[in-house]
């Protein structure tokens, strides 16, 4: 299985009018919001869905994010994002999303994203139900074969040359 077949490619979008700034790109804000989408059709896929989350009376909430901006896209292009399954445990869930133009075929952002599972009961961080984690683990276990993607835990600092 090749890395194309193994990765999730779960969603496409357009980059639509209102989502352009006064640079005459994509704002950054937007790409966080197509990110976003991306999620969920990353959740719906899963089994983290609308109704996963009302059965259980459970969410997600997302602790941490990184976003790369690589490439500029603009009004109308089309966009293609593929989800992999970086790290799991009863209570997290560690993924990536990479944004491809779809047309010319170039990555144009990342996103990593942390998200814990949330009781809405007390609003605090719970064990995902046993289908869910066996679900996850099925797909994060195929995901491991992968090599992990540049921008993964990158850090961000301003690189200086060593003074001799």
């Amino acid at each position: 299985m090749d890395n194309e077949e193994t990765l999730l490619q779960l969603y496409t979008d357009v980059v639509r009018p209102e989502w352009i700034d006064y640079n005459g790109h994509m704002n950054v804000a937007y790409y966080v919001l197509a990110f976003d989408y991306a999620t969920d059709a990353f959740f719906d896929h899963i089994g983290l869905d609308n109704a996963y989350k009302t059965a259980t009376d459970s969410t997600t909430f997302v602790v941490d994010m990184n976003v790369s901006y690589l490439g500029e896209v603009l009004e109308g292009d089309p966009l293609r994002f593929v989800t992999r399954i970086i790290d799991f445990d009863e209570k997290r869930l560690h993924f990536f999303h990479e944004m491809f133009h779809a047309g010319k075929g170039y990555l144009a952002a990342t996103n990593e994203i942390m998200a814990v599972h949330i009781s809405l009961q007390d609003r605090r961080i719970s064990p995902m139900g046993a289908a869910l984690q066996q679900r996850i683990a099925e797909i994060g276990d195929r995901h491991r074969c992968l090599e992990l993607p540049e921008k993964l835990g990158r850090k961000i600092g301003i690189r200086r040359k060593k003074k001799i």
